[in-house]
């Protein structure tokens, strides 16, 4: 054998022992860092979404708006589980309609981050404060914009900034660790639709400052939270219905404790504002709860709507307004402070469309339509965020219903979103067909029974998405 060959021989089985060590110390390497690694990323964006001046507002009754009390934003909340990546955006509007607003901001998201379309929840605050901007093919349109004069110039840009406002955090993604806790607000709001004796429902949007100040918290013997009144003389009494004063806290923090992001989820009609400055455009109190969290934590804060159908302020115009949500922002920060975060959390998403049952003429006849719709497509969604679901439900759902989920979930550890990627107005539970009122009469198309509808849907997609998944 000559030099040159022996010489090739010694390279060809050193490269031979090579490998394996090269590949051996690889694994170890990856290994290393996947055990110091942190199972959770996370992070939140802001973006501005202020309509110019002149816009139309929800409540302006057709007049342009002139003056800006809040500036409007669209938020972000991105978690990652690397199995798993959930969005949540929460924008300050009245409505996030499917068709308008939900499935062109997923199908913006989807196509530049990977993050599919069931994964991605859009709410709305619920502000009635907020731009006029969707066609609300779903809901009572009397007394609204028509169609055609929606700002379509402004509709798109607000679409793409949702849109960007997940793109951001998305890309901001850091090592982070979350938890989430329930504290309790009863004092600041009521139900709206109190009973008179013959057991019909006499609304009542507000209550007058004297019979407010003799207001009441009681739980009773059914566990249902209630505000209560002491009417004047010689007015008949009325029985008032519950409320949910839950306090949704989620706190996301990084490595070294510091709070990156929060959510804050309220059930009450963010209707402070409205109709005192008809004209100005505001988020209303969550603006300030959202501030306080932001100004004492750091971070972007998020608010998720509750069970706010047929739940309303105490107390109405800017003062309360600002006082309103201090108070909120408060509960909030104190219940953050009891929040255990941790990495080792696991994400998860489902999303199921249903159909509702319409009244018999709910949809106005057109010329080129032969008979009305006798039904409605929409969906729910459940994002399950650690041992935390936050149930997302299209429409203004009334508490009744709403309590009705979570008495009968097999998990306690829930929080009902409302407003969540739809708009189809009031869902309201049986009862209340019989007894009357603003919200199963006029402000739905939805036929008696569709709450019960949502509510066994509702339960059958939270049995799915608790169960146990099998290891591989």
């Amino acid at each position: 054998m000559t030099t040159a060959t022996r010489s090739s021989d010694f390279k060809l089985r050193t490269s031979h022992f090579k490998l394996p060590l090269f590949s051996l110390t690889l694994l170890l390497s990856l290994a290393t860092c996947s055990v110091g690694r942190a199972q959770l990323r996370g992070a939140c964006a802001k973006i501005d979404i202020t309509p110019p001046l002149g816009i139309t507002l929800i409540g302006s009754k057709g007049q342009p708006s002139d003056s800006i009390k809040d500036p409007l934003h669209a938020k972000a909340m991105v978690l990652s589980d690397w199995t798993t990546t959930i969005a949540i955006v929460s924008a300050d509007l009245l409505y996030t309609p499917l068709e308008d607003i939900t499935s062109p901001v997923r199908t913006i998201v989807s196509e530049k981050t990977g993050i599919p379309a069931q994964n991605i929840m859009v709410c709305a605050i619920h502000t009635h404060s907020g731009p006029e901007v969707f066609t609300r093919s779903k809901v009572p349109s009397a007394g609204r914009l028509p169609a055609s004069q929606i700002d379509q110039s402004y509709l798109q840009v607000l679409v793409g900034k949702m849109a960007d406002s997940v793109l951001i955090a998305h890309r901001n993604l850091q090592d982070v660790r979350i938890g989430t806790a329930i504290g309790s607000l009863p004092e600041v709001l009521y139900n709206r639709r109190p009973r008179m004796e013959n057991g019909r429902v006499k609304m009542a949007f507000t209550v007058p400052e004297a019979v407010a100040a003799t207001r009441q918290v009681r739980t009773g013997s059914d566990g249902r939270v209630r505000a209560v009144f002491t009417f004047p003389p010689g007015e008949a009494p009325l029985e008032f219905g519950p409320i949910d004063p839950a306090v949704l806290a989620l706190r996301m923090e990084d490595t070294n404790g510091r709070v990156v992001g929060s959510l804050i989820g309220f059930g009450c009609h963010p209707v402070c504002i409205y109709p005192y400055l008809s004209t100005t455009i505001s988020a209303d109190y969550p603006a300030f709860a959202t501030r306080v969290v932001e100004q004492a934590e750091g971070g972007t804060s998020l608010f998720l709507l509750g069970l706010a159908g047929n739940a309303v302020p105490l107390r109405r115009d800017v003062g309360p307004c600002e006082r309103m949500g201090k108070a909120l922002g408060a509960e909030a920060l104190k219940t953050l402070q009891m929040v255990a975060p941790s990495a080792d959390i696991t994400l998860k998403a489902a999303k199921r469309d249903i159909s509702l049952p319409l009244k018999t003429a709910a949809v106005p006849e057109k010329p080129d339509q032969d008979a009305a719709p006798n039904h409605i497509t929409t969906e729910i969604q459940i994002l399950r965020l650690g041992n935390m679901y936050i149930v997302g439900l299209p429409g203004e759902v009334l508490v009744e219903v709403g309590l009705a989920i979570k008495d009968r979930a097999t998990t306690k550890n829930l929080f009902v979103a409302t407003l969540a990627n739809d708009a189809i107005g009031y869902v309201s539970h049986r009862q209340a067909y019989q007894e009357g009122g603003y919200e199963p009469t006029s402000a739905t198309h939805l036929a008696e029974g569709a709450g019960e509808i949502l509510i066994e849907q509702v339960l059958a997609l939270l049995e799915e998405t608790t169960k146990p998944t099998a290891r591989k």
